[in-house]
């Protein structure tokens, strides 16, 4: 389990640096490295996904403090 919340917190980190990069320069690093396709999709849906969970730990969190 350890292994998998470090990967969705490194998903969740890239995209959080992606937006950043598209508000600051209009430049997407996702979109350039994979082109318009289903693979950018697909790191997309997982990076929601890895948003999705890393809230549900700081809720979770916070109702057992």
């Amino acid at each position: 389990m350890k292994n998998l919340e470090f990967v969705l917190f490194l998903l969740v980190l890239i995209g959080g640096i992606n937006w950043g990069l598209v508000g600051a320069f209009n430049y997407n690093f996702v979109t350039t490295m994979l082109g318009d396709g289903t693979a950018t999709r697909v790191v997309y849906a997982l990076v929601g996904l890895g948003a999705v969970y890393e809230t549900y730990k700081i809720m979770r969190k916070r109702s057992a403090a």
